[in-house]
C-alpha cells in the first residue's frame, strides 16, 4: 500500500487552519498542525514531513524565521509559504529563504492542491547527465552533493537550485524557457495561468552564487523573449 504524503500545516488562524486539514485528508493526504511559530519549528525539524505549509505571520517565531532554519538542517525539506495577497516582498523574502513556492490568501482549493502536488512530485530528469556540472576551469558544481566550488569558493545549492542547473546543463545548446522550467522542474502543468515568480528569483539566487557579476552573468545568461542558457565547459 502506498504511503501517504504527510503535511505539516503551521497556521495561527484556528479556521483557515482546520479548513485546510480538511482539504489535505480529502485530497488523500496525511495533515499535522501547530499554531505557533515555536510549536511549528520544533515540529518541522523532526524530519516527519514530506511537505510544510508555512503560514508568515505567526505568534513567536515568524515563517521567515522557520523557513531559515529549517534550511539550515535539511536543504531538501519542500516549503510552500502561505502569504498575505499582493504581498510582493513577503513573496520574494520567502522564495529567497529557500520556500518552493508560495500561495497568496485568499486562495482557490484547487490553486493549494495544484501547487501540493506539483512541489511533491519532484522533478525526475529523464536524461542521464554527469554528476558534475564543469562551468570553467576553475567552475564546479557537484550535482550529488548539492555543493561546488567556484574558484577558492565553496557554495552549497538546494535541490531546486540543483534541479534547475541539472536541467540547463543537460540542454546547453538552446534557451530553456520559464514555461518549460515550471513544468520539468516544479511540475506544473503546460499552459496552466499561473501567477509565480518562483522561476525567475530561483535564476537570481542561482547568479548569485555562480556569478562573479551577477548582474553581468557569464554562465546562466538570459536570451531576450526565449529563456535561459547554462554555459557550460
Amino acid at each position: 500500500m502506498t504511503r501517504k504524503p504527510t503535511i505539516l500545516i503551521v497556521e495561527d488562524e484556528e479556521a483557515i487552519r482546520a479548513g485546510l486539514i480538511d482539504v489535505l485528508l480529502y485530497h488523500g493526504y496525511s495533515a499535522e498542525s501547530a499554531k505557533d511559530g515555536d510549536q511549528g519549528l520544533k515540529m518541522a525539524l523532526s524530519g516527519q514531513y514530506d511537505l510544510i505549509l508555512l503560514d508568515v505571520m505567526l505568534p513567536g517565531l515568524d515563517g521567515f524565521t522557520i523557513c531559515e532554519r529549517i534550511r539550515q538542517q535539511d536543504r531538501e525539506q519542500a516549503i510552500i509559504m502561505l502569504t498575505a495577497k499582493n504581498q510582493d516582498d513577503d513573496i520574494i523574502q520567502g522564495l529567497q529563504l529557500g520556500a518552493d513556492d508560495y500561495v497568496s490568501k485568499p486562495f482557490s482549493v484547487a490553486q493549494l492542491v495544484l501547487r501540493i502536488q506539483a512541489v511533491l512530485r519532484r522533478a525526475h530528469i529523464g536524461i542521464e547527465t554527469d554528476n558534475l556540472i564543469r562551468l570553467g576551469s576553475d567552475h564546479v558544481i557537484d550535482i550529488r552533493n548539492m555543493s561546488g566550488r567556484l574558484g577558492d569558493r565553496d557554495i552549497v545549492f538546494t535541490r531546486r537550485e540543483t534541479d534547475i542547473l541539472q536541467y540547463l546543463s543537460a540542454n546547453p545548446d538552446r534557451p530553456v524557457s520559464r514555461d518549460e522550467l515550471l513544468n520539468k522542474i516544479w511540475g506544473y502543468a503546460k499552459n496552466i495561468d499561473l501567477d509565480t515568480r518562483t522561476v525567475d528569483i530561483h535564476i537570481a539566487k542561482i547568479r548569485r552564487k555562480i556569478e562573479a557579476t551577477p548582474s553581468k552573468p557569464e554562465f546562466l545568461l538570459t536570451v531576450r523573449g526565449a529563456g535561459y542558457r547554462l554555459v557550460v565547459e
